[in-house]
């Protein structure tokens, strides 16, 4: 999508589900560092098949709490704009995707 173009509005029933399935994969995914294995989460696989419209609602998540979206968001959008040196650090990387979305003109 250029830059500048908007977006359509989410709905409210999305919100409400991707809300769902995050307490859900936060409260059933236990404790791990690695994203792959947080990835392979049932509700975290259910966020992914939610498709591109829920890219704002992982990235307004990962502004405010930084956790491992960084599957989804690859999954959904195609993109992956982590630089080599930033990988690892769970805070950069974040910085990395919401810098992104905002130049993609996305908006949350």
């Amino acid at each position: 999508m250029a830059i500048g173009t908007e977006r359509p509005a989410r709905s409210p029933d999305l919100e409400d589900r991707f809300t769902d399935l995050v307490r859900e994969w936060k409260a059933g995914r236990g404790v791990s560092s690695s994203s792959r294995e947080l990835a392979r989460h049932p509700a975290y696989e259910a966020i992914i098949r939610l498709g591109e419209p829920v890219v704002p609602l992982m990235l307004r998540e990962l502004e405010r709490e930084p956790d491992h979206w960084f599957i989804a968001l690859r999954a959904t959008t195609g993109a992956d704009p982590v630089l080599p040196e930033h990988r690892g650090d769970l805070q950069v990387m974040a910085a990395d995707w919401t810098a992104w979305g905002r130049a993609n003109g996305y908006r949350w």
